[in-house]
């Protein structure tokens, strides 16, 4: 049975015109990646040092001070480190486009040779191949493309460097900030396990958030995240316990 539009397992439709102007729109980029490892990162750290501080038996103060320190100032590293990583992509694309430009001018057949290796390989030959080697090379921009994506496996990147880092630094300090709520609204005594239960909370959202990457269930993804975050709590407190015998605080 043909797919249709309305058919549940197709995400997109695949009518010649709805087909037409997706492809005009061309790639759409997506934050949600830097988004999600934001979150991740913001929750694990955070709660990391507020666990190891409670361990400690370290007053409340001390606790959000060291908390707030480490949710802006790790939040703006993280978010400065993914902007120069997009960045760097950009930049590396654009030299791979001049490499290839230059090449192409200074020599066209070595080129054109390139570019019939490549498509012999993935099984074009005689007329076939001629045609693809004059059709590609027949136009710059198109023949530039081909080979940097071809030759060097570098597809065109359009995503922002400014909103990739924007997205990171806002999930860091959305969902960094959870674990601190418990000890800014004085929950006593219960804080700690306040804290906890909210953060393995964040967790789990964000592993299922996470799902959308790959073919796991979204539970298993949930589930990963949770226990990834969770010992990563239980060491740092585990580490503060310690730390408080040894220097005796």
């Amino acid at each position: 049975m043909s797919a249709t539009p309305r058919d549940p397992d197709i995400e997109h439709s695949h009518d010649p015109q709805d087909i037409a102007a997706r492809l005009e729109k061309g790639p759409q980029s997506s934050y949600l990646r830097d988004w999600v490892l934001g979150g991740i990162d913001g929750a694990v750290t955070t709660f990391a040092v507020v666990a190891g501080v409670a361990g400690a038996e370290l007053s409340t103060t001390i606790i959000l001070i060291l908390g707030v320190a480490n949710l802006f100032a790790d939040g703006f590293s993280m978010a400065a480190g993914n902007y120069s990583g997009v960045k760097a992509e950009r930049d590396d694309y654009r030299r791979l486009r001049e490499t290839e430009l230059r090449h192409i001018d200074l020599s066209p057949e070595g080129e054109r040779e390139e570019i019939r290796q490549i498509f012999a390989a993935k099984g074009f030959e005689g007329e076939d191949l001629t045609r693809a080697v004059e059709i590609i090379t027949s136009h710059q921009e198109r023949w530039i493309e081909v080979m940097v994506e071809e030759e060097y496996g570098a597809p065109k990147s359009n995503r922002s460097p400014l909103r990739a880092g924007a997205a990171t630094f806002a999930a860091f300090l959305i969902c960094g900030a959870v674990p601190l709520l418990p000890f800014v609204f004085g929950a006593g005594s219960n804080a700690l396990l306040s804290a906890v239960i909210m953060t393995g909370a964040v967790f789990f959202g964000i592993g299922a958030m996470k799902s959308k990457w790959s073919t796991a269930r979204w539970w298993t993804s949930a589930l990963e995240t949770f226990v990834i975050g969770m010992t990563a709590a239980g060491f740092a407190y585990a580490v503060g316990a310690l730390l408080k015998g040894w220097v005796g605080v």
